[in-house]
């Protein structure tokens, strides 16, 4: 049985004004919500169990997807309040929802041709992350990756740095002890690459960032 958790609770501040009535999410590419695109990816990878996580306009999401049967899944959502904790203190709320083993967590506003099935769904660290070539607005990357390791500022030649894609594999351990409440995932990466307990894969094919209202052009112009 495979879970998995949809980061969807941002404010979309950077969509406005679509996002002033429409979570980002929920806004279309032809004909389709963001959020539809990942549902049928992770049900045709096996996916059983899927968290929402949940903020801006909330309501909006079960009366638009409910409870996951038409995909053959089982969507539960996770309400944060009118705040979003962000990434990690989002996770750690979702917890309950995604049981013991490790989930696959992916981004709501991002748009790929990333095989779920492929990921290692047992990681050998607390996560395994994919990473993206270095795309314009983001030159300088997160990680680097050498050898399925990922490293931070000491990356030993000849790693390369790379963009996290928002999408990864993730063991509940990676939250565990965290304080509930808001906070990112940044300091649980880079504790877990410390303990060289994070490791990551490159992936090259179609990957797009849905941040803005041209990027939302951009990509209605290249997906059918």
């Amino acid at each position: 049985m495979k879970h998995a958790l949809i980061l969807a609770a941002g404010l979309g501040e950077r969509m406005r004004p679509l996002t002033d009535t429409t979570p980002k999410p929920l806004l279309e590419v032809h004909g389709k919500p963001l959020i539809v695109h990942h549902i049928e990816k992770l049900a045709a990878a096996g996916v059983n169990y899927i968290a929402i996580n949940t903020s801006h306009l909330a309501d909006q999401f079960p009366d638009v997807l409910g409870d996951g049967s038409r995909w053959g899944v089982r969507l539960r959502y996770s309400y944060e309040g009118p705040t979003p904790l962000e990434t990690g203190g989002g996770m750690l709320k979702a917890l309950p929802l995604l049981g013991n083993d490790p989930f696959i967590v992916v981004s709501a506003d991002i748009w790929s041709d990333i095989d779920y099935a492929a990921l290692p769904w047992q990681p050998a660290g607390v996560a395994h992350l994919v990473m993206v070539p270095n795309p314009d607005f983001h030159p300088k990357g997160d990680f680097a990756l050498l050898d399925g390791q990922l490293y931070d500022e000491d990356a030993p030649a000849p790693a390369e740095r790379l963009t996290f894609g928002n999408v990864g594999i993730y063991r509940p351990e990676i939250v565990a002890g965290e304080a509930p409440g808001k906070f990112k995932l940044a300091p649980m990466y880079r504790r877990a690459i410390a303990q060289r307990k994070l490791s990551g894969e490159r992936y090259d094919g179609f990957w797009r960032n849905v941040g803005n209202a041209a990027q939302l052009e951009a990509l209605r112009g290249e997906v059918g």
